[in-house]
């Protein structure tokens, strides 16, 4: 067997368009993992907003692996263990806090199973909480409350406000973060040099495995680092053509069980 790891990004990938995990799809999931075959989920969501993929898949069973916050931190979902960390200096959450106020944008990062607001509770705030099955809570003073490591804030708005907003964090923030948006209306700070694929590579190294022996399944644009890095890189057939360009092969859609076709004719 040439491929001997499986990295899946869930949202658009894993699931179909109602956010579901078909029971087909879990099945051949299961059984690839039965024959020995690594499965790991890379996703922008953070750690608690992957669990429930993580469990339908029985990642814990087989010391399997979570990329999450786009690879800003790996867990193995045996031991709990984080295995690879990379977190926002302490020193620039006051000045992300202050941005987000004076420029009247939302403003959240995560705290174990919580979502953290630092602004009034907006529509995207319960979007994002929505969709990771996470609670929200309002602090007073984010930039006194969060005295412990975060992987990402997420600034929150209507997106042609995130647009100019992007372009002012980039040249107030520098190279001391990476900022992006993942929608139009989230607007990522993370730290520097933090992708999908540099996240994969460091687990590679720790399970002895080459990037020649992964395949790697995506659909959005934080996907194409690794899409490009594995030794097969597969692209879901609802990513968008800049996506699709940079893959290796192009499987059914999500709502298509895509993940079921890429396992029969590659594993």
């Amino acid at each position: 067997m040439k491929y001997k790891m499986l990295v899946l990004d869930i949202d658009g990938t894993l699931t179909n368009s109602k956010k579901e995990i078909t029971p087909a799809t879990r099945q051949a999931l299961y059984d690839l993992q039965e024959r020995g075959v690594r499965v790991a989920i890379a996703s922008g969501r953070p750690t608690a907003g992957t669990k429930a993929a993580a469990e339908a898949l029985s990642l814990a069973r087989y010391h399997n692996f979570i990329l999450s916050f786009n690879g800003a931190k790996i867990t193995d979902c045996g031991s709990g263990e984080t295995v690879y960390e990379q977190v926002l200096p302490k020193t620039v959450i006051p000045e992300i806090y202050r941005a987000a106020i004076g420029y009247g944008a939302g403003l959240i990062s995560y705290e174990g199973d919580d979502v953290i607001a630092a602004t009034p509770i907006d529509p995207y705030m319960e979007l994002e909480a929505h969709i990771n099955g996470l609670l929200i809570r309002r602090v007073p003073d984010f930039a006194d409350y969060i005295t412990f490591p975060v992987n990402k804030c997420l600034m929150t708005g209507a997106p042609e406000y995130l647009a100019e907003l992007e372009r002012r964090m980039q040249k107030q923030f520098g190279e001391r973060l990476s900022i992006y948006r993942s929608e139009p209306y989230f607007l990522e700070f993370m730290p520097p040099n933090v992708d999908k694929a540099k996240s994969l590579e460091k687990l590679l190294e720790k399970l002895s495995l080459t990037r020649e022996e992964t395949v790697c399944c995506g659909d959005g644009f934080n996907d194409i680092s690794m899409i490009e890095y594995a030794g097969l890189g597969v692209a879901m057939s609802n990513a968008q053509p800049p996506v699709q360009e940079r893959a290796d092969y192009v499987t059914a859609s999500n709502d298509e069980d895509g993940i079921i076709k890429v396992i029969e004719k590659f594993f």
